[in-house]
């Protein structure tokens, strides 16, 4: 296997591909293609039936009803099958699968053998059964997937988005947001910090050096200094957090800038550990506190000078992703600053972009549909009313975040067996050793905007000292704050104090 225009890389700061986790996907993908085989096969098929050919449009009509989704699904079909890769410059070793995993079940290793490879959706369901296992750590052979796998569409996966997907995009109530929110993120704290770590991030760190392996913690403390510093936070300022999570950020804002903080969350289970965090670091309940409640029932009698998401938004959805921004609008001074970071896909895409996607959407994030590419979310922000200052594409940050991650989750491997069983700690380090690599190739990403307020009386000459993306300079050291850590020798609490 050589190439001559491809090179691996040597980062300490992040997991390196190999030169095989290198290799381009499949996205052979032509749209007038696509829609002119949706509009002629069910008038040829109309013109051929015995019965139907005699009608008129309306009977078209009915036929492109009818025809058009089959049409669909078998040009996905296809072409996701037989569609050549972006280019051969990475040659894969092809090697037979049963280098790479191991499978247990009778009837997929019958048609599964040599050099036939499995589609990448079979093989996640029946790794998460027990059916399957991976030869060695999961990464590396995750890396290697483009020799041992498939990224074919298949019937499970155009079931998922016909019965489960197109609906929930189409609805998308404030009900379903809390069910599925509560579902996820009131799990257990426990199962969380055995990846996320003290901090209790769930959200993208910052690399600022990539010749070093910094921390998750250092990675999360780089975020928390560039996002205030981005906010520009004042010790007159109302800061609000739309999505906080288990409250970091504004424990750390109202610690280090003596802003008033306010956070947002659905969950019942980050709202209490929020509050704590904030109490233990002997923060006034009336300088920073944690809503339960979903973002459009942020009380509206307050404006904040600053409000900060960060990849909140992806579970607001496609079709309240507008209203949502709004209503940001209307809570945001004339004169605020709005940071936002929001994760999303390349539109470019490969097959395989998208059936992570839609793993992603089925077992760990349900209803966050709205993860889109970088112009979608400019257009809508756009539209809201908003100018955007700066734009931070972070996704090999992310990379590295997730990194750590899974590191801490495989070390954790025995506790989340002993509370929350094999196939919790499969569907987990699946997903993050995938997550890894996409943000790394760019197949996912996320994007950290500062914005404003598009006004003629906005002054924007007042940004410019602060204008430095993701180098900034701190005016003083953040001072230490008292953190809820889970001890991860027993499942139980203890106050560490811990810098951030």
């Amino acid at each position: 296997m050589s190439s001559s225009s491809v090179r691996v890389t040597n980062y300490p700061a992040i997991k390196n591909a190999p030169l095989v986790g290198l290799a381009e996907g499949n996205g052979t993908f032509n749209n007038l293609h696509f829609a002119g085989l949706i509009l002629v096969v069910p008038y040829i098929i109309k013109t051929f039936l015995p019965v139907v050919k005699y009608g008129g449009f309306k009977t078209y009509l009915f036929m492109l009803v009818i025809v058009g989704p089959v049409t669909a699904v078998g040009y996905w079909t296809l072409m996701s099958i037989y569609g050549g890769r972006r280019n051969e410059k990475v040659v894969l070793p092809g090697k037979d699968i049963e280098e790479y995993i191991t499978i247990k079940d009778p009837e997929l290793k019958k048609v599964y053998k040599g050099k036939e490879k499995i589609p990448m959706q079979v093989f996640h369901d029946a790794y998460f059964e027990g059916k399957i296992d991976f030869n060695g750590d999961v990464l590396d052979i995750m890396e290697q997937r483009h020799d041992w796998a498939k990224m074919s569409f298949t019937f499970e996966l155009f079931k998922y988005v016909f019965t489960v997907l197109i609906p929930e995009v189409i609805s998308h109530s404030q009900s379903q947001d809390e069910e599925q929110v509560r579902g996820h993120y009131d799990r257990g704290d426990d199962f969380y910090s055995w990846f996320l770590g003290p901090r209790m991030i769930y959200t993208s760190g910052v690399v600022l050096n990539p010749d070093v392996e910094e921390s998750l913690e250092q990675l999360q403390d780089n975020k928390l200094a560039v996002v205030c510093n981005k906010l520009n936070l004042q010790p007159t300022d109302k800061l609000l957090d739309i999505g906080c999570g288990w409250g970091t950020l504004a424990a750390y804002a109202a610690k280090n800038y003596d802003c008033d903080a306010t956070g947002v969350t659905l969950s019942k289970n980050q709202a209490k550990f929020g509050t704590e965090r904030i109490a233990n670091n002997g923060i006034a309940a009336d300088k920073a506190r944690i809503l339960c409640c979903d973002y459009r029932e942020i009380p509206t009698g307050t404006k904040y000078d600053k409000i900060v998401s960060l990849e909140m938004a992806e579970h607001v959805g496609i079709r309240r992703y507008s209203q949502f921004l709004s209503e940001v609008y209307d809570l945001l001074e004339d004169d605020g600053t709005f940071v936002f970071q929001v994760a999303g896909i390349r539109p470019s895409w490969q097959y395989e972009d998208l059936i992570w996607g839609l793993f992603m959407n089925k077992y760990v994030f349900p209803g966050a549909d709205a993860s889109c590419s970088l112009g979608w979310v400019v257009n809508k922000l756009e539209g809201a009313g908003f100018e955007v200052k700066n734009i931070d594409v972070l996704g090999v940050h992310y990379s590295a975040t997730i990194y750590q991650w899974y590191k801490n989750w495989v070390a954790n491997k025995e506790k989340v067996l002993a509370k929350y069983g094999d196939w919790w700690y499969r569907v987990w380090v699946f997903f993050l050793a995938y997550s890894v690599i996409t943000s790394r190739q760019g197949g996912a990403s996320v994007f950290q905007l500062t914005l404003h307020k598009n006004l003629n009386a906005y002054h924007r000459i007042a940004g410019v000292k602060n204008h430095a993306s993701i180098h900034v300079k701190l005016d003083k050291e953040p001072i230490a704050i008292q953190q809820i850590v889970f001890d991860m020798a027993q499942v139980g609490r203890r106050i560490d104090k811990i810098k951030i």
